[in-house]
């Protein structure tokens, strides 16, 4: 049983002081508020939400795609040709080191899980591996060496585009038939079973671009009780085939077909309408969203005061992973909004500050795309939790609220100290447990994929 005691927490009763936490089998077993110091000594204790997008390989293309490409009108969709590109020679040893590091710098962002949005599983050319599940196994592997808690989502990518035209070049990694996919997803969720009790295993039907109707409703078929994700309205170029293929826009579609409740999460929402946008939040649904790689993407931005006013659910990613940057996420979602409406404190309440609101959200939200009883410092929760380092200039002296606003707007991630996983304490005096041989493994993958042709 261990034993951390903090100087103030926020727990699921408010601000605490003084407060004792003990861990049995990886969840949390008691809090005590008031009590002595004993234990691990920490400033200020947080839950720590889980990352609810993640494409890990991708965050081996960080900085190579900055340049503008030949078209003017350089775009997410000139972003998308460069990765496939990239796709072409990526191995199952390389993704799973790219994966670890990924997920190393999630814990040390603050991140206590990793939602895995996985749809890299095939050879190049689109061969399958001998075992079908090769590159799941891969990312489980990889968060076994790092220690993050894992909710692995495969993902069914099935057509290129609306009109149902073939997989090409690099995407013919992603492809599979519905048949091959329940048996991909069946294969990948038993290894996920024989993982650490607080894995988790969901499906994702890529978008209403790559999969059918009626295969977004096989897929979601697959996981009875766990959580769905899907990209949905992202772009203004994939609204517009949506409806020139369905006629509807994707929301509209969704909510006439899918009947979404709180097992659906849908990814971006960047272009909805303002009756779309209150409709879906409606429905129980989360939004799942990635700010930083929104804005590297031009995707747009988020209706996130409209959406909470209607009591909708959100929880955060870093998508790309372009930068792994837990309060970066949360600061972008709410300076977009007062950038787009002259406004500031967009996202706060009349009882709760901007970043108290949040990190509560995100918390609330990331621990039901997991399908993870997490996101709130309780008595049987998973021990998933984040401390700041109160000594920072920035924290010096800060209280309640104070703090989560210092932290995610005039402080950033340095300010993470430790990190738990399921009571796995991975992350200590800033700085993750197993780095040395997380890094050396991500920089030979890497000098191997930029050597290539």
């Amino acid at each position: 049983m261990q034993t951390i005691w903090a100087e103030t927490a926020l727990t699921s009763e408010g601000w605490q002081r003084d407060v004792l936490v003990t861990l049995d089998a990886g969840r949390i077993a008691t809090i005590t508020p008031g009590a002595a110091p004993q234990g691990n000594r920490v400033g200020c204790l947080l839950p720590a939400p889980a990352n609810a997008h993640s494409h890990a390989f991708q965050r081996a293309m960080a900085g190579l795609t900055e340049a503008r490409g030949p078209d003017p009108r350089d775009s997410f969709w000139t972003w998308r040709q460069l990765m496939f590109r990239f796709l072409d020679r990526i191995t199952p040893e390389q993704v799973e080191a790219i994966a670890a590091f990924a997920q190393m710098e999630m814990l040390e962002a603050g991140y206590g899980t990793n939602v895995e949005f996985h749809y890299l599983h095939h050879q190049p050319g689109g061969v399958p591996y001998e075992e079908i599940s090769e590159m799941c196994d891969r990312i489980a592997a990889a968060a076994e060496e790092s220690g993050i808690g894992l909710t692995l989502l495969p993902v069914l990518y099935r057509q290129g585009g609306c009109d149902g035209r073939p997989l090409a070049g690099g995407q013919r990694r992603f492809g599979n038939d519905p048949d091959r996919f329940a048996h991909l997803a069946e294969t990948a969720r038993a290894h996920i079973a024989q993982g650490p009790d607080d894995w988790a295993f969901g499906i994702a039907p890529h978008s209403l671009r790559a999969v059918s109707p009626e295969a977004i409703r096989q897929a979601a078929a697959l996981a009875p009780t766990g959580p769905i994700h899907m990209h949905l309205a992202e772009q203004q170029a994939e609204v517009e085939e949506v409806q020139a293929a369905h006629g509807k826009r994707p929301v509209e579609w969704v909510l006439d077909h899918l009947a979404p409740d709180t097992r659906w999460h849908f990814i971006h929402c960047t272009q909805m309408t303002p009756d779309e946008t209150t409709a879906l939040a409606r429905t129980g649904a989360s939004a799942i969203l990635c700010p930083l790689t929104e804005a590297s993407l031009g995707d747009g931005i988020f209706d996130g005061v409209r959406w909470m006013g209607a009591g909708g659910r959100i929880a955060v990613g870093s998508d790309s992973n372009i930068r792994i940057a837990l309060a970066e996420e949360l600061r972008q979602l709410e300076t977009s909004q007062r950038l787009r409406d002259h406004c500031r404190a967009a996202l706060a309440t009349a009882d709760r500050s901007t970043g108290r609101r949040l990190f509560e959200a995100a918390c609330k939200g990331g621990a039901a795309a997991a399908g993870r009883q997490t996101g709130a410092l309780a008595p049987g929760h998973w021990a998933d939790m984040l401390a700041l380092d109160t000594s920072h200039p920035d924290l010096d002296g800060m209280t309640g609220d104070r703090i989560l606003d210092s932290y995610i707007f005039a402080g950033d991630d340095r300010m993470v100290a430790d990190v738990w996983s399921a009571g796995r304490h991975m992350v200590q005096d800033g700085r993750h447990v197993n780095r040395p041989a997380i890094e050396a493994a991500y920089r030979a993958a890497m000098r191997d994929l930029r050597a290539a042709p």
